[in-house]
């Protein structure tokens, strides 16, 4: 049975950083890609970034420069470096992974707040 275990959201100040971890269990295929997407409320859930098993990667235009996905192969765990954070980056934040079907994780909240 596959599970994806998010951790590291929270709540933060505005230009704060965290950092989040996705790790992935019962994995029997290769996974060809790993990423986080958020949700905000009231909004659909949108990529935040992405990493493919070759380390390409991919950000939405509002997350530049600020994130940074990384993934560990031999651990099966994607990360997500988030720093200058803004209120409008509180979301939950899904974790994803695709092998030959798509896995979703539970969700962590993030909230960006003074």
């Amino acid at each position: 049975q596959v599970q994806l275990v998010e951790s590291g959201g929270g709540l933060v100040q505005p230009g704060g950083s965290l950092r989040l971890s996705c790790e992935a269990s019962g994995i029997i295929f290769s996974i060809n890609f790993m990423g986080w997407y958020r949700q905000a409320p009231g909004k659909e859930r949108e990529l935040v970034a992405g990493i493919t098993k070759g380390g390409s990667t991919n950000y939405s235009d509002s997350v530049k420069g600020r994130f940074t996905i990384s993934r560990d192969n031999a651990k099966n765990t994607v990360y997500l470096q988030m720093n200058i954070l803004k209120p409008e980056d509180t979301a939950v934040y899904y974790c994803t992974v695709v092998t030959r079907v798509r896995y979703w994780g539970q969700g962590t909240q993030v909230t960006v707040s003074s």
